[in-house]
């Protein structure tokens, strides 16, 4: 259900190499919240980083909601950059597995799974 993989690069820099990763593959970044400073904003004590980038296709994303406008709550895509135990770390939900618990439509997987696949090549390059 996830992709999760490890890199040795800091987090701002996976940060960075994942925000032109995305660009590169022809999505756009709609919105990075920064969850860690939000919560440290907050006076919540917490050690980690996490920012989640918010990714669109508006190509995919206008064939989802085509066929079944209720998809749009699953959308945008989300993909993470975030430290766990001193490890920076980059991944995602896989949208394909997602997709399945909400439809059964074989177009709309088809899409998932392609979607799946350019996002999981974002992580990947931004390693």
């Amino acid at each position: 259900m996830y992709y999760i993989v490890e890199t040795d690069k800091s987090f701002d820099q996976a940060s960075a190499d994942l925000e032109s990763a995305v660009k590169h593959n022809g999505f756009g970044v709609l919105h990075i919240h920064d969850l860690g400073n939000t919560l440290r904003g907050k006076g919540i004590a917490f050690a980690n980083e996490s920012k989640i980038f918010e990714v669109c296709n508006p190509g995919q994303a206008a064939k989802v909601m085509t066929t079944d406008m209720r998809l749009n709550m699953a959308l945008p895509c989300r993909i993470s950059v975030f430290t766990d135990q001193g490890k920076t770390k980059i991944g995602l939900i896989k949208p394909a597995k997602m997709l399945l618990s909400l439809s059964q439509d074989a177009e709309l997987i088809e899409v998932a799974r392609e979607v799946e696949k350019l996002t999981i090549q974002m992580v990947d390059e931004a390693k």
